[in-house]
């Protein structure tokens, strides 16, 4: 979804690099699952889903979708410096990397291989349940040791906004003060409040742009409204 809207401006030229190896799904989200990877004397090209938006992922090696990946993590590690080097990126404004959740070997690798380059930070994102605040408790420690600068925090299923009255009901209640409590707590920036729509998980069955066929939603303004904050967070640095 990040990915989408950053594409949303014509004037950026957008990376997506789907980390999680044993479980790509982004390109299901974007749409180009069965796409196969191409190569030329520059190197890997990345698969296009919009002009100014490519992808990679390991999906794309895969002899089919329901292939399971069993690789320990000196090999994942390899094919992770494999996405930085020897992709033909191009120029880049945001590289954004969606990572599996947790604290693993996907991202202890990639932090050490951008170490010199430098990352400008880590988007977390987190529901308003305990359980989930508990992983996020962990991946800001992780942050913190390993020098990453965190951007803000994000609530997703924040809550559900009727589409005929407009009401707003808590179907997760935040037994501890959810995402935006948490981020007071630990001293990060709270960027905002995604609510759900079930329309979200529709779009991204069929990779389609969700912010493109529903506008009006109230999860489209609020996700665009975190993209803003996080770009000010950024202010103009070129890699998430």
């Amino acid at each position: 979804m990040l990915s989408w809207a950053l594409a949303a401006d014509d004037e950026l030229e957008i990376g997506a690099m789907d980390l999680d190896i044993c479980g790509p799904s982004l390109p299901k989200m974007l749409g180009c699952e069965k796409e196969t990877l191409h190569e030329s004397n520059l190197g890997w090209s990345p698969v296009y889903v919009a002009d100014n938006l490519g992808m990679m992922s390991i999906q794309f090696m895969l002899p089919d979708e329901d292939a399971a990946v069993i690789w320990r993590g000196q090999k994942k590690s390899a094919l992770i410096k494999q996405f930085l080097k020897d992709v033909d990126w191009g120029k880049l404004d945001y590289l954004v990397i969606d990572t599996p959740p947790g604290t693993t070997d996907e991202h202890l690798s990639v932090s050490t291989y951008l170490k010199e380059t430098g990352i400008d930070g880590a988007l977390l994102v987190t529901t308003p349940q305990e359980v989930a605040l508990l992983d996020v408790r962990k991946e800001v420690d992780f942050c913190r040791k390993a020098g990453i600068k965190i951007l803000g925090l994000v609530e997703n299923m924040s809550g559900f906004v009727c589409p005929n009255c407009g009401g707003k009901s808590r179907i997760f209640k935040p037994t501890t003060g959810g995402g935006e409590q948490l981020s007071k707590d630990l001293g990060i920036k709270f960027l905002g409040s995604v609510p759900l729509d079930p329309r979200i998980g529709k779009s991204c069955d069929s990779g389609q742009c969700f912010l493109d066929q529903y506008p009006d939603s109230p999860a489209s303004d609020a996700i665009l409204d975190v993209v803003d904050a996080l770009r000010d967070e950024i202010e103009g640095e070129a890699t998430i």
